[in-house]
């Protein structure tokens, strides 16, 4: 806590738990006496929570060891594999089979097909003529 202003200006995340822990050693010791420091020491541990996050860390690291562990138990036979998944059953299927109706709106790849010789095929033609033989 250098200067005790945060990265927008105004008073850093951890500043309300640094006035708290001057308050208790204001109120719990004097210049003479320092056996009241111990009173301090909880609204110490919050202080630096604040700085270092490290029972957060621990917690969040011991949560996801525990995830990790009961994922690595379970069986996963009756899991659908990624083709189930992604297909959700329907790609395997005709459209009669899973009651789907196509609008007259959607297009079908029969009305998408080219209809006589697409431009590949004027390409081809006009290289057959000017070399004279097959491409």
């Amino acid at each position: 806590m250098a200067s005790g202003y945060g990265l927008t200006g105004g008073p850093s995340r951890c500043f309300p738990f640094w006035q708290e822990v001057l308050a208790c050693y204001v109120v719990n010791t004097n210049a003479e006496d320092d056996s009241g420091k111990h009173k301090c020491k909880p609204v110490l541990e919050d202080y630096y929570e604040c700085l270092h996050h490290k029972k957060e860390f621990f917690k969040t690291y011991s949560l996801q060891a525990a995830y990790r562990k009961r994922e690595s138990q379970t069986s996963r036979d009756l899991a659908p594999s990624a083709g189930e998944i992604r297909g959700l059953g329907l790609l395997d299927r005709k459209d009669e089979e899973v009651n789907i109706k196509h609008g007259n709106l959607l297009p079908t790849f029969g009305s998408n097909a080219p209809k006589g010789p697409t431009v590949l095929d004027r390409v081809g033609e006009k290289i057959v003529e000017k070399n004279g033989g097959p491409v």
